[in-house]
């Protein structure tokens, strides 16, 4: 196939243009990153948003995969002088690379098999007279006479092994796949039983509703598939596919019917029975659970994603002094003080909670914390401890006026403190504090905290240590990159762990950043970027947009602008001079924000000004954006947390109760929401809204503010049902 042939097929495959294929291709494999090509080649692309060109890179290489697939299999069966014209011809036209493995299945080299030992005993030519089903033969006996030997004593015996060759040449036949592959997709039964001693190793119960669990295989839900796959795993569950197996086999005999008259009929439809029941049928069972398995995965991978993402872009809280605390019981509540800066004032244990449970003491602590360092906001992280810290929280604010607190998620705290990068960040802190601290600072900037930790400690996936580990990293770093250059890194305070996922960028070049920053103290310019080790031409043009540097010498270092486009600044400025020549106010960087929209009106046709400054039309918006809300964090419009004062009880909560919460994981099946209470409440999908809700994703993310009606509450269980739906 030309690569003609390829764009046309991806334009189709992705709903885009053969131009935008052809262009985003060649920018990625000059080495372009998908947030450049996305931010800054707009034009170059038609448009093209992170998600097309991640796609389109992933069927760019699994074209090229299957290209170079079909060329290895083209030369195998050559080698083996068995390629002829037609197969040739089949294999250059497959589709996917499970075509291409089914014509290439009879020229595989294989384990020894029945077949193969048939082979060696001599016997191929009576499976070619099985095959071909000539109507006319002597006896069968007298057929079978010259292939009898040592090995081979009875005419049985030879045409029980021909009838091994025909079986497994139906077996490797590429159109018989195909057609039981479909077969099983429509008709297969999963049935799932608990094995023996299942319910003995299920003290929780966790798998009881498979005990005795049907369903169509496509109505298997991928949180089902891993679930059963984890009770499988455990020796609790047991799985089998059903289908009914006389239609699958009539599906063979379709196509390869024998002959009502030849003599070998009876045994051309007992090598089928063999080849299916024997020889396909696990395959095909293998094959289909480990397509459910993968597709499952895919799914969990895409949920974990989604959240993740949402989670990295919740709203900062900027400009407060946070007062961090990590709950515990026996070891103590470590506290942290963190200056707006992310700057640790000041650490240490309380011990408010049994055994100790020094909770007045504890209390004057926290007051004395918060007036010496002028406190506005404590962050409780929500791990054991946390109900009862809240309560000791809220009777100490009772004392303080204005003061609020707020639940933290501390999934990965425990993770980061012992950490190589906790201990470079907090060299004298006991690793026992750095928790405290992690959870303060995730408090001023989620996402600039939570980059230093593995996004599979996170805690907002579903089955994440179920699935393919390799698949799920690349998948969550591909998620940090995209947020971290979404919202824009400060050169001059981010951390190793943040800048590694800035565009062009890496931990090397992230950590010679960092060299270079100590030794030289702040950034200037972006332009400096390049003396630092590592960073060359390719690099910084691929990073410097996704940089900021806050009060600079160059204005524009601080905003989307790339440096590529100053000059267009520059050009754009003198005509506003020019063609504001009634305005009283002198154009100037201070001014820019509120002059631009003005400006914007003394042009009819954009197109215009765009031609005159020699830019594009979509280049040029993206540039007056950016100079009418310079530094702007994209974050700022979600909207912030919630802060508490009280606190709630699980006995407190009443069915109608109507509650304002967090989401804080969205699943298939429903949302986990924070009401302020210990235990997050349930919003089951059948909740979410008076019509039928397919995906919860399209509804929900992780970090949104909902108002929330109380269900019902199982305080024994634990458990909160929640509601969207409007309540009568």
């Amino acid at each position: 196939m030309s690569w003609d042939d390829y764009q046309d097929k991806l334009a189709a495959e992705l709903d885009l243009r053969a131009e935008q294929v052809a262009a985003a291709t060649r920018l990625l494999d000059e080495g372009n990153t998908i947030p450049f090509i996305a931010r800054y080649r707009k034009e170059m692309t038609g448009v093209m948003d992170e998600e097309q060109l991640r796609q389109l890179g992933q069927r760019l290489a699994y074209h090229r995969n299957l290209a170079d697939r079909k060329a290895v299999v083209l030369r195998s069966i050559a080698e083996q002088g068995k390629l002829t014209p037609h197969l040739a011809a089949a294999v250059k036209q497959a589709a996917t690379l499970q075509e291409v493995e089914d014509l290439y299945l009879p020229y595989k080299p294989k384990r020894r098999t029945r077949a193969t030992v048939a082979r060696e005993r001599g016997l191929e030519p009576l499976a070619k007279l099985i095959w071909e089903q000539p109507t006319r033969l002597p006896p069968l006996s007298r057929v079978a006479a010259p292939y009898l030997s040592d090995q081979v004593v009875t005419a049985d015996d030879a045409w029980a092994g021909a009838r091994d060759i025909v079986a497994e040449m139906i077996s490797d036949d590429a159109e018989v796949r195909a057609g039981l592959r479909q077969f099983f997709e429509n008709r297969v039964f999963v049935r799932v039983r608990a094995t023996k001693d299942g319910p003995a190793a299920d003290p929780k119960g966790t798998y009881r509703l498979y005990y005795d669990y049907g369903v169509h295989v496509r109505q298997l839900k991928p949180h089902q598939v891993l679930a059963i796959n984890r009770g499988e795993e455990a020796k609790v569950l047991r799985v089998e596919l059903d289908e009914p197996a006389d239609q699958a086999v009539v599906v063979v005999v379709s196509l390869h019917p024998p002959k009502r008259r030849s003599p070998l009929a009876p045994h051309l439809l007992e090598a089928v029975e063999d080849a299916y029941r024997r020889l396909i049928r696990p395959a095909m069972e293998r094959e289909m659970r480990r397509n459910l398995t993968q597709a499952a995965e895919e799914h969990a991978i895409k949920v974990f994603v989604t959240n993740l993402r949402a989670l990295l872009l919740a709203p900062p809280l900027r400009d407060r002094t946070i007062l961090a605390i990590d709950p515990a019981y026996r070891t103590g509540c470590k506290v942290a003080v963190i200056s707006p800066t992310g700057a640790v004032l000041e650490a240490g244990t309380i011990y408010p909670h049994a055994p100790k449970g020094r909770w007045e003491e504890s209390k004057k602590t926290l007051v004395k914390l918060i007036q010496l360092h002028d406190v506005n906001l404590i962050a409780i992280g929500n791990g054991t401890g946390s109900r009862e810290t809240e309560q000791l929280t809220a009777e100490v604010i009772q004392d303080v006026d204005g003061l609020h607190y707020l639940v933290v998620s501390e999934a990965g705290a425990s993770v980061y403190s012992a950490m190589p990068l906790a201990r470079q960040e907090l060299p004298d802190m006991d690793v026992s504090l750095r928790g405290a601290v992690s959870i303060g600072r995730r408090t001023l900037d989620p996402l600039a905290e939570l980059v230093k930790i593995d996004p599979r400690s996170i805690g907002v996936g579903l089955y994440q240590h179920d699935v393919d580990q390799k698949r799920l990293a690349e998948a969550l770093d591909i998620v940090v990159e995209s947020a971290v250059n979404h919202v824009g890194v400060n050169l001059n305070t981010a951390s190793p762990a943040l800048l590694r996922y800035v565009s062009g960028l890496g931990p090397k070049t992230a950590s010679a950043i960092v060299a270079y920053r100590d030794e030289n103290g702040p950034f200037r310019r972006r332009q400096e970027l390049l003396k630092a080790k590592g960073v060359g031409p390719k690099a910084f043009q691929q990073a410097a947009g996704f940089l900021r540097i806050p009060h600079g010498e160059a204005p524009l270092d601080n905003t989307g602008v790339h440096p590529e486009s100053y000059s267009i600044v520059d050009r754009l400025m003198t005509e506003m001079r020019e063609a504001g020549r009634s305005w009283e106010e002198r154009v100037s960087w201070e001014a820019l924000p509120r002059l631009v929209p003005e400006f914007r009106q003394c042009f009819d046709d954009p197109g215009e000004l765009a031609e005159w400054l020699g830019v594009g039309e979509i280049t040029l918006a993206d540039i007056l954006e950016e100079l009418e809300k310079p530094g702007r964090d994209p974050r700022d419009d979600l909207p912030a947390p919630i802060l508490r004062s009280d606190v709630l009880s699980m006995e407190d909560l009443r069915p109608g109760m109507s509650l304002k919460g967090t989401v804080r994981n969205v699943v298939d099946f429903g949302a986990f929401v924070d009401i302020g209470v210990k235990q997050d409440g349930l919003i089951h999908v059948s909740e979410m809204s008076d019509r039928r809700v397919r995906d919860p994703f399209a509804l929900l993310s992780v970090g949104d503010i909902v108002d929330v009606a109380v269900l019902n509450v199982d305080a024994d269980r634990g458990r909160i049902a929640l509601s969207l739906r409007r309540q009568e």
